[in-house]
């Protein structure tokens, strides 16, 4: 009898000894079982059944050798008395392993008394199956615990992303708090002294003083008009489309004129512009993200390098600025959710980069950062044309 060997070839009849038709066979099997028995009529009976009905076998006839077997497997059936090392022992060492811990245990014992029964339940097993065994039994308590570990992993799953959310929450309340007290901060201070004093103070100072107030309100727009587009993004789903990438860069330039024109920035464009798949909307947002870093923290004269470029991965696109750069640790947390970098020639806030991360990814690409000495290179790779979804 193989040992350790997962077999997933189905017997050739098309039906079960009991007349059971078998299912129209997926690609994969269902699940993939592992029998730890040392009667190979045991083992010959349950590994013919299972896979009959496309379930992925692996086998063991001593205990031992399970430790490792076990490692990968959706369900094992384990007899209690076994040579060597028992099923009981067996037991108690996979619900000790972090990599075992989770996967269903269903005893295949003879012993009829209750105290044997519930010790296989303390050391983790689901479920016990009294021999002799009957195959259709067994395959009716394997469908049972796989269905119910699956709906474990579910609600597992869905309880992580309700804490990463919960989480995220937290990190955007606290950032736009932050992001929201300056210019709010500025906009009662300013107003105040021109309520108060208007008459007395000197022409330029009510203009300084109204500029400022002007350009608050404007800051607390664009963190208003982030939120709204960061919720959007988290809640609804783009139709990926072809895209004409130059156009939108360019009107996203015509946007941002008036902080171009500031910093009288010098672009080095692409000669050619691949068209990629996605969504106009959200992808101008992610150029005025890159941009409007690129702008704040490139170099004397500030130069400005947009790379557009086909690669075996997809189109590529990225803004790189001349100025000093980032360290390894910078970049390596800069996408995370709602972070923020210490610097001291600009304010930003925590929002940004986190959008593009999420219309990025929503829209099936990939989002980074390089800096490899001076210069940064914040770049996104799409999907190309050729690759748009069949209906």
């Amino acid at each position: 009898m193989p040992t350790l060997a997962e077999k997933t070839v189905s017997p050739a009849p098309t039906a079960s000894p009991t007349g059971e038709q078998r299912p129209s066979e997926p690609k994969q099997p269902l699940a993939t079982v592992l029998i730890v028995d040392d009667a190979p009529a045991n083992l010959t009976l349950l590994e013919g059944y299972l896979c009959f009905f496309n379930y992925g076998v692996r086998i063991c006839e001593r205990a031992e050798e399970a430790l490792q077997a076990a490692k990968g497997v959706d369900i094992i059936l384990l007899d209690v008395l076994m040579p060597g090392l028992s099923g009981f022992e067996l037991c108690k060492e996979l619900k000790a392993d972090p990599a075992t811990r989770e996967i269903p245990v269903i005893f295949m014992t003879a012993l009829g008394q209750t105290t044997n029964k519930v010790k296989g339940f303390e050391l983790g097993a689901v479920d016990y199956i009294t021999k002799p065994l009957n195959a259709e039994e067994v395959l009716a308590r394997v469908r049972t615990h796989l269905t119910l570990r699956q709906l474990q992993k579910d609600l597992q799953n869905e309880v992580a992303a309700k804490n990463r959310a919960i989480s995220d929450l937290d990190a955007y309340a606290h950032t736009v708090a932050h992001d929201l007290k300056g210019p709010l901060n500025n906009i009662a201070g300013f107003s105040q002294l021109l309520a108060a004093d208007a008459g007395r103070l000197p022409t330029e100072k009510v203009e300084e003083f109204s500029r400022l107030v002007h350009k608050s309100t404007l800051r607390l727009g664009n963190i208003i008009d982030e939120l709204l587009l960061l919720a959007s993004v988290r809640q609804e789903d783009a139709p990926l489309e072809p895209v004409d990438m130059q156009t939108i860069f360019e009107q996203t330039c015509q946007r941002m004129k008036q902080e171009i024109d500031a910093a009288q920035v010098e672009f080095e464009l692409p000669t050619a512009w691949s068209a990629c798949l996605g969504y106009g909307p959200w992808l101008e947002e992610v150029w005025a993200n890159f941009l409007g870093n690129a702008l704040k923290y490139a170099g004397q004269p500030p130069r400005v390098r947009i790379v557009a470029e086909t690669r075996p991965e997809g189109i590529y696109y990225a803004v790189e600025d001349n100025g000093n750069g980032l360290s390894p640790e910078q970049c390596e947390r800069l996408f995370r959710p709602f972070e923020r970098l210490d610097r001291t020639r600009a304010q930003g806030h925590g929002l940004g980069l986190s959008i593009v991360k999420r219309i990025v990814e929503k829209l099936g690409g990939e989002v980074g950062v390089e800096s490899p000495g001076r210069g940064t290179r914040f770049y996104f790779l799409l999907k190309p044309v050729e690759r748009l979804p069949q209906p």
